[in-house]
Parts: structure tokens; C-alpha cells; sequence
């Protein structure tokens, strides 16, 4: 048993096996609150908690899984061809809000990290939030900043996104599915995304190409921030 933990099919497994149950979970009760995502992280802890098993043995096939990160994201580039016409359309609005976006996200982060006083290294470890995790924990590397707590910012604010995705559209009654994709990556990156894609096309094309220009705005933000 322990040479299976041990073993980076382990991690692997329980990634695949946890996230799956999480989306039979999703499908049964049918509702944003539970999203296949919060409900593997759950999962996995208490595995690990319950069965005494060290967070290193999970990283072994966890950090594989990782590594799939940037072409899933990547991935979402055949969405965004496929929704050409509509962005070359829409291109100003889209790159407009995008910024607008990242300046919000990271001027409310700076802002509160202010006003509850909090120590450089944590302002730095937050301002990122909203971006996608490679670029997020890079940006946190140069300004000094905690990787590990940029990525758990970066996971629950993605979460948080895409459990409140649809309620806020529908209480803002967003009605262009540009707007609201933009709106979905710009805040909550491609976990969000996730979400956006199943309300429409169009929704999880430009959530994905808000992805994208959300990610180079930070960066060039980042410079007067960090």
C-alpha cells in the first residue's frame, strides 16, 4: 500500500477519480454551488487527512496533472477561431473591458491589503488573483511575493467566479454574451471559464480571449504596482 502512494499514478488517479465524481455530484444536484472543482479539492484533503497520507506522495502524479495547466488553457484558443467574426467585432469593447478588468482587480487588492495593513510580501502574493496560474506565480516570484499563497488566491477567486458567474448575470440581466464572457475571464480566469463555456460559445470564446489580454494587461500593470 504504501509503495501505491508512493507512486505518481497515485496522485494521478485520485485528481481524475475526485474531479469525476465532482462533476456526477454537479450534474445530480444541478446547481453552481456545487462546482467539480471545490468538490475534488474537498475530496482530496480528506483522503489524504483521513488515510494519514503525506502531501509529497500526492504531489508526485499532482504535479503531473499540473503540468497539463497551460495547454488546457491554451486549448481554449480553437473557441476563440471559432468565434473570429464576433471578436474582430467586438475587438475594441472586448480589450477595453479586459483592461478595465485587470485594473480593478488589482487596484481593489492594493487597496485592501492597505486597509487591513498587510505586509508587502502578502500585498504582492495577492495582487495577481485574477490572472491565470502561470502568469500569477510568476509576477508573485518577481515582486517578492508567497507562491503558494498566490495559487490558493488565484483558486478561490476561479472558483468563486464560477459559482457566481451566472447569478450575476442574471441580476445585472447581462444580455450580450460578449460582455458576459469578457466579464466571466476577466475576473475569474479559466476556471470561470469552465462555467462560461456552458452558457454559450460566444461566452467561453471571449472568456478565453479575456484570459489572454487580462494576463498581458497585469503584466504591464505590475510594473507600477509591484
Amino acid at each position: 500500500m504504501t509503495e501505491w502512494f508512493g507512486s505518481p499514478l497515485f496522485g494521478i488517479v485520485l485528481c481524475i477519480g475526485a474531479y469525476m465524481l465532482g462533476i456526477w455530484i454537479n450534474r445530480k444536484l444541478k446547481t453552481p454551488l456545487a462546482n467539480p472543482l471545490l468538490i475534488a479539492i474537498v475530496l482530496i484533503i480528506l483522503i489524504l487527512e483521513v488515510f494519514h497520507i503525506p502531501v509529497e506522495c500526492f504531489n508526485q502524479g499532482g504535479d503531473i496533472v499540473s503540468l497539463f495547466l497551460a495547454p488546457a488553457t491554451a486549448a481554449l484558443a480553437l473557441q476563440i477561431y471559432r468565434q473570429m467574426d464576433v471578436l474582430k467585432k467586438a475587438l475594441l469593447p472586448v480589450l477595453i473591458g479586459s483592461a478595465v478588468g485587470s485594473i480593478t482587480s488589482m487596484g481593489s487588492v492594493y487597496l485592501m491589503c492597505r486597509l487591513f495593513r498587510l505586509d508587502e510580501k502578502l500585498t504582492m502574493s495577492m495582487l495577481p488573483k485574477s490572472v491565470t496560474t502561470p502568469i500569477a506565480m510568476e509576477l508573485s516570484e518577481q515582486g517578492g511575493g508567497i507562491v503558494p499563497v498566490t495559487v490558493a488566491a488565484v483558486l478561490v477567486t476561479g472558483i468563486i467566479g464560477a459559482i457566481a458567474a451566472p447569478f450575476f448575470i442574471k441580476l445585472f440581466r447581462v444580455k450580450s454574451p460578449v460582455a458576459a464572457g469578457v466579464a466571466i475571464g476577466a475576473c475569474s480566469h479559466a476556471l470561470g471559464t469552465t462555467k462560461a463555456l456552458e452558457l454559450g460559445e460566444t461566452e467561453g470564446a471571449m472568456s478565453g480571449i479575456a484570459i489572454g489580454t487580462c494576463g498581458l494587461f497585469t503584466v504591464l500593470f505590475a510594473v507600477f504596482l509591484m
